[in-house]
């Protein structure tokens, strides 16, 4: 099907702005860029029972998270949703994510646990990997201080943000825990370097391009690592059984779209529950443009009730 009529505008409104590559920014000027970008498009301002800021003790340091505690939240223990936000491991923050979590604690009842892991290049692979694991252990740990059921508790990302979700999943499976009941993909990268249609169709014109993917890529890994890493290309694992069920986002006019699919598939083959639910008319990194593009809401929504129905 054609492109939604609201993306048509969104991508118009960047060529307009002369959005540019970004293999001509640096890593700072790209942050500085999608900052401004989500300033615009994210939606802005729903209000939620409460937003938290906290600084944990990571692996290298201090690690920021923000805790988002849903407006109509149990009065028991709720479900838990550890999120990662996307920007290829590059880019992105908890801020250029603030509508996104506030949309997600609302329409999941979930309390919401955003994550600002460290970023290359100046925390290569797998600074990413190793404070994602963290915070969701640091959570499952102190589930009952945050008023967190410990055996309802989900996590969840978008685009390099759903990655890192499939890897945790994967890593805690492998180290014996955490348990975790659910995982939810957003448009995620699964495989690094992968020969898909999608890949071939999308490469151009549809804002998240093969450009920035492979500048990203560059960025995020040491010189003559093996992209084939199941912690950066969860699909390439081996053994995908006994993983937690998952919820599965991809859109029509994402590159990334057919690797999506993918993952869901082999993660059916090898015996997990898979909710799987493609976005016509929609490009990459669409639910994080609510505040333009009105499907965004509608499809979050969704999205979340699927999540609270599934950690009943």
């Amino acid at each position: 099907m054609p492109l939604d009529s609201d993306v048509k505008r969104l991508l118009q409104m960047l060529a307009a702005g002369s959005m540019p590559e970004g293999s001509e920014l640096t890593p700072a000027e790209m942050r500085r860029a999608v900052l401004r970008l989500a300033q615009a498009v994210d939606i802005r301002n729903i209000p939620i029972g409460k937003m938290e800021k906290r600084e944990l003790s990571g692996p290298d340091g201090s690690l920021p998270v923000r805790i988002y505690i849903p407006t109509l939240v149990s009065p028991d223990k709720s479900a838990g949703l550890v999120y990662f936000h996307g920007g290829g491991g590059v880019f992105c923050s908890t801020e250029t994510h603030d509508g996104l979590c506030r949309m997600l604690a609302n329409d999941s009842g979930c309390r919401v646990i955003s994550v600002d892991y460290r970023l290359a290049p100046e925390h290569k692979f797998p600074a990413a990997v190793e404070d994602s694991c963290f915070v969701t252990r640091w959570v499952s740990e102190h589930a009952l201080e945050l008023g967190i059921d410990p055996d309802r508790i989900a996590v969840g990302g978008d685009s390099a943000g759903g990655t890192l979700a499939a890897v945790v999943c994967q890593l805690a499976r492998q180290t014996g825990g955490p348990n975790l009941a659910l995982q939810v993909l957003f448009c995620p990268l699964t495989d690094a370097n992968p020969d898909t249609e999608s890949r071939k169709t999308y490469a151009e014109r549809y804002f998240f391009d093969k450009t920035t993917i492979a500048w990203a890529l560059r960025h995020y890994c040491q010189t003559g690592t093996d992209l084939a890493d199941p912690r950066i290309s969860p699909l390439r694992a081996t053994d995908l059984a006994g993983l937690p069920p998952a919820h599965i986002h991809t859109a029509e006019f994402d590159p990334l779209r057919d690797e999506g699919k993918a993952y869901g598939d082999r993660l059916e083959r090898a015996g997990v529950k898979v909710r799987y639910t493609c976005h016509e008319g929609m490009i990459h990194h669409f639910y994080g443009m609510a505040g333009v593009i009105p499907y965004a809401r509608f499809a979050m929504k969704a999205a979340g009730k699927a999540i609270k129905e599934s950690l009943v």
